[in-house]
């Protein structure tokens, strides 16, 4: 590291010295210009930017690409270096209400589409019969073609709104998706025991 230091600071000295004895030193006061052309001797060098750099200053830039063989060693590996073999996958389930293959630990995205057509034609329907600028404050009910409400008492149904979709429910499409997810806090301290089958 030393000596390259060196040799760089060397070839910046030389370069100031050539580049001040070709033009002058600058002039102590305002003085006019006045070119005068020197006829520079044959035996002098040419200044070559190659000696300047020299290897020192590009030595981490790569000079060429890197051939497709080489990528993909680097990528699925070599007999040479070490085999990267691809691995099949294990998590692979089938979805028992459409039939398609999805990762075990995440939803099957072919029923998640459908679901999602589905609830935005609800959210569509809601738009149109309650308007966009309306805030809903109130609960919900959809019902589908030869649904009736359920029987439940009338404050039950104080302030619910009911929406008819004009077509039949999807086999698929249950009733439980459109029920409230979260419950009442328990005040029981006993704790149930999971995963029992």
């Amino acid at each position: 590291m030393i000596p390259r230091l060196s040799y760089l600071v060397n070839v910046l000295k030389n370069l100031e010295r050539n580049i001040f004895q070709s033009f002058g030193y600058p002039p102590r006061e305002l003085a006019l210009a006045y070119t005068h052309q020197k006829q520079l001797p044959q035996q002098q060098t040419k200044f070559n930017l190659k000696d300047l750099i020299g290897d020192g200053i590009l030595l981490a830039v790569p000079k060429f690409r890197r051939t497709i063989e080489r990528r993909w060693k680097r990528k699925y590996g070599s007999p040479e270096y070490g085999l990267k073999i691809l691995l099949p996958k294990t998590n692979i389930a089938v979805c028992n209400e459409c039939g398609h293959h999805y990762e075990r630990g995440r939803l099957c995205g072919n029923c998640y589409k459908r679901t999602e057509i589905e609830t935005k034609e609800i959210q569509a329907k809601i738009e149109e019969k309650l308007g966009n600028n309306k805030p809903i404050q109130n609960d919900v009910i959809v019902l589908y073609d030869g649904e009736n409400l359920p029987d439940q008492p009338k404050e039950f149904w104080q302030g619910k709104r009911i929406i008819e979709m004009k077509k039949e429910r999807p086999q698929w499409f249950s009733k439980n998706l459109l029920q409230k997810s979260t419950q009442q806090p328990s005040e029981l301290k006993d704790v149930k025991p999971t995963d029992l089958a």
